[in-house]
């Protein structure tokens, strides 16, 4: 049986509908049944269902984005660096392995080689280096807590999407979002992530750090010519001048905007659909979110 954690949210709902898919037998846990963020109480769980691996999508990231971090630091500060802490102490003491969503949003920009990021590459949106939004310290600061746990995977997520409209959907974001920042990002094709992380279990691959992202580099302008062509949203796109204009006018925060690179993942025999192509086969099979 699989545990998992943050099972309502977004990504959680895709892990809830892959496991469902392949009949594997999960438990989502609810803290309206038991409050899973006091470590005594998840610990007796563990010890009492002896789960074979947890999953934690359980995190702060704000909504309608991460500005809404800005206002509610203290919930963000302990959904994305206390608790990562406390599932790790849990599973280490029930000794139940267990994988872990972390963030690309850790990262701003490219290597200086103009390649992506690597997982050992120092996180450079963090606090210390006091350039970043709240979320991004925070899973920053997520990282640094599991830094040595043992048996345990750490996933790197970044910007996710799929082909179903939804509120936190990148796709849906660009569809609705009046003006658009021209930026170059790495991003995550939700169910391609989940499948990938959950293979990451299953295939046993080493433990550690995994940069999940579908390989290669994208722009907002090519995501947006994307969309044009494939109908989905008939709307002119209109992009603001600058970052500096963005910030102005519409952030209360930094964002990350980086390049990353996936191939430690593919290494071990995960491979991911090439970014542009992942994106326009979800928009030709877009589906609408119910009136």
């Amino acid at each position: 049986m699989i545990y998992l954690l943050g099972g309502s949210g977004y990504v959680g709902r895709a892990y809830q509908a892959l496991l469902t898919r392949r009949g594997i037998p999960f438990r989502n846990l609810r803290r309206s049944e038991f409050d899973y963020t006091d470590g005594a109480v998840l610990t007796a769980a563990l010890l009492r269902d002896q789960p074979t691996f947890l999953i934690n999508a359980a995190g702060y990231t704000g909504k309608p984005n991460v500005d809404a971090c800005e206002l509610h630091k203290a919930d963000c500060l302990f959904g994305n660096a206390v608790f990562p802490g406390i599932v790790a102490q849990a599973c280490t003491d029930a000794h139940v392995p267990w994988g872990h969503i972390s963030s690309g949003c850790i990262y701003t920009g490219e290597r200086p080689d103009g390649s992506g990021f690597r997982e050992d590459d120092p996180p450079n949106f963090t606090f210390r280096t006091n350039n970043c939004s709240f979320y991004s310290g925070t899973k920053a600061l997520g990282e640094e807590v599991l830094a040595g746990t043992p048996n345990l995977f750490l996933w790197r997520l970044r910007i996710p999407f799929n082909h179903e409209d939804n509120s936190r959907n990148y796709l849906s974001k660009l569809m609705r979002y009046a003006r658009l920042l021209e930026a170059t990002n790495s991003i995550s094709q939700l169910d391609e992530f989940v499948a990938a992380t959950f293979a990451c279990w299953e295939k046993r691959v080493p433990f550690g750090t995994y940069n999940v992202t579908n390989p290669g580099r994208v722009t907002t302008h090519e995501v947006v010519d994307l969309i044009r062509q494939s109908g989905v949203c008939p709307k002119e796109f209109s992009f603001f001048k600058s970052e500096d204009e963005f910030m102005h006018v519409a952030a209360k925060t930094p964002r990350s905007n980086c390049v990353m690179d996936s191939s430690k993942l593919a290494s071990v025999g995960i491979a991911l659909t090439e970014v542009h192509e992942a994106v326009a086969r979800d928009l030709a099979r877009w589906q609408k979110a119910a009136a």
